[in-house]
Formats: C-alpha cells, structure tokens, sequence
C-alpha cells in the first residue's frame, strides 16, 4: 500500500509498516516542512492514503475544493496514542484491505468508520 504517514506518526509504526512491504512516506523526514493541506495534496497526487492521528485532517480533507479520489485519509483515534496502542489498529487498518482512496476514514478499538470524500 502507498501511505503517507503524518508527522504525528511514530516512527515505530512507519518502520514496521516499511519492514511489511508498504510503501511509506513520513512527514516528519520526506516532506518535512509541509502544512496539512499540502501533504494532503501530496498524498492525492502519489496516489497515498494519509494516516494520521490529527483530527484536523477530517476537517480538511472535507473542505477541499476538489474532492479526494486517488488518496484517502486515515484518522486513527485511541487514547493515549502511544505506539504500542496504535500497533493494533493499524494491524487492523491493513489487514481490511478496503477501498481507503476516496474515503475519509476513522479507525478505533471499535472498528472502522469510512465517508465518501465526495459530497453528494
């Protein structure tokens, strides 16, 4: 899977993910310096899903002006986000093999909430 992984991210999850065969950027060291709204068109214009666990990503990703259809968004969502509790959801994040581009998801020790980007 392309991802982009929010700065936000541990590091411990991004090299797992690496070490699994994803393809994986991290903000925090290939595109350091970038705001939210242009990682978020960096990951529509690789083709990424952006996982993250800012919720500020939700917001954006549903005010562009141009709905996302090659990337998706990725909201991970427990407390505390450390990366021993991130680990599982991600686990299950890869193992759904969903449709994450076009999306805007939410994933929780509850499951997995998924939005259409585009607005109808």
């Amino acid at each position: 899977m392309r991802l982009l992984a929010d700065e936000n991210f541990p590091k411990a999850i991004v090299d797992w993910l690496r070490d699994t065969g994803h393809d994986v950027l991290w903000a925090r060291t290939d595109c350091a310096g970038l705001k939210d709204p242009g990682l978020l068109n960096l990951a529509e214009a690789e083709a990424r899903v952006l996982v993250t666990l800012d919720k500020d990503f939700w917001q954006i990703a549903l005010q562009r002006r141009v709905p996302l259809i090659h990337a998706g968004v990725v909201l991970f969502r427990i407390h505390p986000a450390t990366a021993d509790r991130i680990e599982p959801l991600v686990r299950i994040f890869v193992e759904a093999d969903r449709g994450w581009p076009g999306h805007i998801s939410r994933v929780t020790a509850d499951g997995i909430w998924m939005i259409p980007s585009k607005r109808r």
